[in-house]
């Protein structure tokens, strides 16, 4: 097959912006991970006038997408999880052209997960977490059961990213497959949620104390990247500062959130401040010790 394609990906390996050319041939007759194309031609450029061009092809029954991806693209998606297929590529794909042994050393830098990387997607995987979690404990405590256990599916998802995170991969598309290998008790909760023969009413309730126990455990760790930041000023943050700080645009949405649980299990410390109106205060938010110890 990559015979066939050598026309289309030469003309683009000829042309000096381009970085590298990888080549992923589609392995089950269901393939998620080629988007079900028999081929993925996945080329990585650099000052791309757009930042990801797509285009299909077909020949002799067979069918082909090519990606074009602007290396900032590409690195976005990679430390921020917004596109799992992207790592999957670079990850599983054979080189077909690189210039300057750049995908090699792509591989390699994904291979090792640097911790800087790896901080902000904990972050970014336990914003979520914390938000679906609430959104399903509140559906629950309102009587809401279908509503929060499909919520409580979502916090488990998250679980299951943040746990593969913990252990140093790349969650993939088929996280429940990594998670079964690299955390089997979170797997086995997944099992019992969708597989118990209890009400949903039950299955959820019992979800409720092991998620919450989970997140617990994990919440000073997953926090990392927040409460590093925090730490870098010697002033209380409000709310606002943090929220438009360009190092956490990536979980800016479930800050709020975030933070409750942090105040909430003493990693964050609240400090008042007075404001004009008479028994009214800023809320500021500063590290407390316990954070960092």
């Amino acid at each position: 097959m990559e015979d066939l394609l050598r026309p289309i990906y030469q003309e683009k390996a000829s042309q000096s912006n381009t970085l590298g050319i990888l080549i992923l041939e589609k392995r089950r007759p269901i393939s998620p991970v080629t988007d079900n194309f028999d081929v993925i031609l996945f080329i990585i450029v650099k000052d791309a006038r757009d930042p990801w061009y797509v285009k299909h092809y077909e020949f002799e029954e067979k069918t082909a997408a090519m990606h074009i991806v602007d290396e900032e693209l590409l690195q976005h998606w990679i430390e921020t999880s917004s596109y799992r297929r992207a790592v999957e590529w670079v990850v599983d794909g054979s080189i077909i052209f690189e210039r300057n042994d750049y995908i090699a050393n792509l591989k390699e830098k994904l291979r090792s997960f640097p911790t800087a990387i790896r901080d902000l997607k904990k972050a970014i995987e336990f914003a979520k977490l914390i938000r679906s979690y609430s959104e399903s404990k509140d559906l629950f405590e309102s009587g809401h059961y279908l509503d929060a256990y499909s919520r409580m599916i979502h916090s488990l998802h998250y679980l299951a990213r943040l746990a593969i995170i913990e252990k140093g991969f790349h969650p993939e598309v088929t996280v429940w497959n990594q998670v079964k290998k690299i955390e089997p008790e979170i797997y086995k909760y997944y099992e019992e949620l969708i597989l118990s023969k209890e009400s949903p009413e039950k299955r959820v309730q019992l979800m409720i104390l092991a998620v919450e126990h989970a997140i617990s455990i994990r919440a000073k760790a997953s926090a990392k990247h927040l409460l590093q930041l925090i730490e870098e000023s010697d002033d209380p943050w409000s709310f606002g500062e943090l929220k438009v700080h360009p190092e956490i645009q990536e979980y800016a949405l479930d800050l709020s959130s975030m933070m409750e649980y942090l105040v909430e299990k003493e990693l964050v410390e609240v400090v008042l401040q007075e404001t004009k109106g008479s028994g009214i205060y800023h809320r500021m938010y500063k590290t407390s010790d316990v954070a960092l110890v």
